[in-house]
């Protein structure tokens, strides 16, 4: 599965999907869309269990959260995509002594 990069014309029409360029350089991979669903559903993969991930509905409603291997939640945050995809990119790996870890509910199944 991967998505399917926009080209620049795309891009200038929906700049918003810059964002998820962004993630996509970093690794992230999206999940098709299915018929019917008005979401994106994105994650990251990091060693140790952890997964970064994402939920967009439009520009201005988009949901990060961080699991641990137990699918514990460590980190969440809520906002517009541009907002969300920052805070990833500035979230610590979670090797770093800085990383969230403590739990503040469980991950979806």
């Amino acid at each position: 599965m991967s998505l399917i990069v926009p080209s620049a014309a795309v891009i200038a029409i929906y700049p918003v999907l810059q964002h998820l360029l962004d993630l996509t350089d970093g690794g992230w991979r999206f999940l098709p869309m299915e018929f019917g669903q008005d979401y994106l559903d994105g994650f990251h993969k990091w060693p140790g269990g952890w997964t970064d991930s994402l939920r967009f509905k439009d520009e201005d409603d988009a949901l990060g959260i961080r699991t641990d291997r137990d699918n514990a939640i460590t980190w969440e945050y809520s906002g517009s995509l541009a907002d969300v995809v920052h805070e990833f990119l500035v979230l610590p790996h979670p090797g770093d002594r800085l990383a969230p870890r403590l739990a503040k509910g469980m991950g979806p199944n």
